[in-house]
């Protein structure tokens, strides 16, 4: 293992003031600690401090995206009026190998042994985030994509982290090639992250339902904010297509503008209006006859010419449009994106304008676990068996 910081494989990773009001704040942190860290805190208070290094690591390949826990790590310690070293062996946005350690932290035991648990939990989820939105980009790099993450996090603090991961994963592919990626969250808060100054997003379905009609509620949108672009979704009545075409035709001006957008956003219990199985099969052999050659696992087959947001659903839409003379009309799809999908999309060329996803958080949460093990006490190294591999060389 090397003992120098790896080079950084993204080039154009900004730089970023995360903010300090990151939680726990300092009167905090005892309420939400682990009870084994305060107690032994106490011990070492009582029988004398020592100099500690801390090894961070996770068990699963993922993206570096450390600034959020590291920003709040050295204000605690400001806080606390110590000081602590801290050694990082990649960079914001590098790949990371399964157990490789990623941070390497020394200071007083007496001054970081209560901080663990708060500091973990900004580190694992976060770069597994970044990993999964870096996939996504990465099959659809002429797509945007949407951080529309929020309502499926448990709170506001994840939500902050999870938007940093998709910010990162999509920086670390726009530095290796000419992606798109994420243009922007559906939160005010992390918009900065995106160069916005707002959240993005323009009606959920309950707008539909409040205004009755799919039209009607376009209208009002319109009404309400007419400098804006509009996008409007189509698939609450279930008449994706005849709905999508009426929009069209009484937004015409926008349409020739580039100002309109249809959303799909069919759930996965229905075909969209006007496909079945033997429909979406021949959609995807007119336009992209090679996503059905070959084998297909279930899953994929289920994204090529499945119920809901399929790649058929998105082909047969554009092709209606098109008919309709409404090619400039985009398309916004949304529902279950997560890495696979969009590889599956990028199989099938899916002319998608923009995906709209809070699938890149993790599916299964016991692979973010982050891991952090003392490796040297008092300047003598020594870590638990099993872990020799944190120890520096």
């Amino acid at each position: 293992m090397s003992n120098h910081p790896k080079k950084n494989n993204v080039k154009i990773i900004k730089k970023n003031t995360w903010p300090s009001s990151l939680r726990p704040t300092p009167d905090q942190l005892p309420s939400v600690t682990d009870t084994y860290f305060l107690r032994t805190k106490d011990i070492v208070s009582a029988y004398g401090d020592t100099e500690v290094t801390y090894a961070i690591f996770m068990r699963r390949p993922v993206i570096a995206a450390l600034d959020p826990a590291v920003s709040w790590l050295e204000e605690i310690v400001k806080d606390r009026k110590g000081s602590v070293s801290i050694k990082r062996s990649f960079e914001e946005g590098s790949d990371v190998g399964a157990g490789e350690p990623m941070i390497y932290i020394s200071g007083s035991m007496l001054l970081l042994v209560d901080l663990e648990t708060a500091l973990l939990q900004k580190i694992g989820a976060t770069c597994v985030a970044a990993y999964n939105a870096r996939s996504m980009v990465d099959s659809l790099r002429q797509t945007s994509f949407l951080a529309m993450d929020a309502r499926h996090c448990a709170g506001s603090d994840m939500a902050d982290l999870m938007a940093y991961g998709a910010y990162v994963g999509s920086q670390r592919v726009k530095s290796e090639t000419k992606a798109i990626g994420f243009i922007g969250c559906a939160t005010d808060k992390t918009a900065h992250l995106f160069e916005n100054t707002r959240g993005l997003g323009t009606m959920p379905h309950a707008l539909i339902g409040y205004a009755g009609s799919t039209l009607k509620a376009a209208k009002m949108f319109h009404s309400t904010w007419p400098d804006q672009p509009l996008t409007v979704l189509i698939d609450y009545f279930g008449k994706e297509i005849t709905d999508g075409l009426m929009v069209c035709r009484s937004f015409k001006s926008l349409s020739d503008q580039n100002r309109l957008s249809l959303r799909l956003d069919t759930h996965g219990g229905r075909y969209i209006e006007g496909l079945d199985v033997a429909g979406s099969y021949a959609v995807l052999e007119r336009n992209a006859p090679e996503a059905i050659r070959g084998y297909r696992t279930e899953q994929e087959l289920r994204y090529l010419i499945g119920t809901g947001v399929s790649a058929a659903a998105v082909w047969h839409l554009r092709e209606m449009l098109n008919n309709a003379g409404f090619e400039k009309v985009k398309i916004v799809a949304s529902s279950g994106f997560g890495p696979e999908k969009c590889k599956v999309f990028a199989l099938a060329n899916v002319p998608v304008d923009v995906i709209g996803t809070g699938s890149y958080l993790p599916s299964r949460w016991s692979e973010t676990y982050a891991t952090a093990d003392i490796i040297s006490y008092g300047g003598k190294s020594q870590v638990k068996l099993g872990r020799e591999f944190l120890l520096r060389r």
